[in-house]
Order: C-alpha cells, then sequence, then structure tokens
C-alpha cells in the first residue's frame, strides 16, 4: 500500500495567501482537496496540529485519514510515518522542515516537498 503523511502546517504555510488569518480554514480547504484529487496513493494521512486540529474530525474520510496531532506536528508525523512502514507499506511524507525531512527519511519515507503536493492539487493548464 502507497501512504501519503501531509505535514498539514507546512503545506499551508507555503504559500502566502492569507492562511494566518484562519489556520483551521486553510487547513480544511487543505483536507477538501485532499478529498477530490487523486494523488496516485492508498491513503493520505493528513496531520493537524494547534489551531488547525479545528479544520476537520479526527478519524478516516474516503482515502484521507485526518490525525490531530496532541502536541508537536512533527513528533505525530514521524509516528505515523513509522507505523506504517513497521506494516510493510511504501511511505511518502510531504514537508519543507529539513530536520523532519532528515528524520522520516531516517525511518524509510521518500520525501517531497509543499510543492510537489500542491502542484498535484492543483495543476496549472
Amino acid at each position: 500500500m502507497k501512504v501519503l503523511v501531509v505535514d498539514a502546517a507546512n503545506v499551508v504555510g507555503s504559500r502566502p495567501d492569507g492562511w494566518w488569518k484562519d489556520r483551521a480554514a486553510a487547513s480544511r480547504r487543505l483536507h477538501e482537496r485532499l478529498l477530490v484529487v487523486d494523488l496516485d496513493h492508498d491513503q493520505v494521512v493528513l496531520v493537524l496540529e494547534g489551531q488547525a486540529r479545528g479544520a476537520a474530525r479526527r478519524g478516516v474520510d474516503g482515502h484521507v485519514k485526518v490525525a490531530h496531532a496532541p502536541g508537536h506536528g512533527d513528533d505525530a508525523i514521524a509516528a505515523h510515518v513509522a507505523a506504517a512502514r513497521k506494516d510493510g507499506h511504501t511511505v511518502t511524507a510531504v514537508t519543507a522542515d529539513g530536520m523532519l525531512r532528515a528524520r522520516l527519511e531516517g525511518l524509510g519515507a521518500q520525501v517531497v516537498g509543499p510543492s510537489w503536493l500542491l502542484e498535484q492539487l492543483d495543476p496549472v493548464g
């Protein structure tokens, strides 16, 4: 199974579109796009932290699993990657955080930046 783990805060924060005015609304828009776009992954895990947890209820909605980080989002993201790898899944993670990238690669995940995901969600042309 192919699993995509998304650092929502990092993806939302990568575009200066006013997300800081309402983090939950910005994360909700990301969640809605993930629900309707085929990303060639069997499951998408969207990790929400802080105020963004108000964007969507925790649980599974179609192929998207929403996870609420109880504390620091990086720890929750790493835990989801580790669990998926332990189950034998191929994992791609989305983040631009250099330290988190190294941590996730150490767990066996391929890591891509937010621009990769945003291009998938909003292709030009």
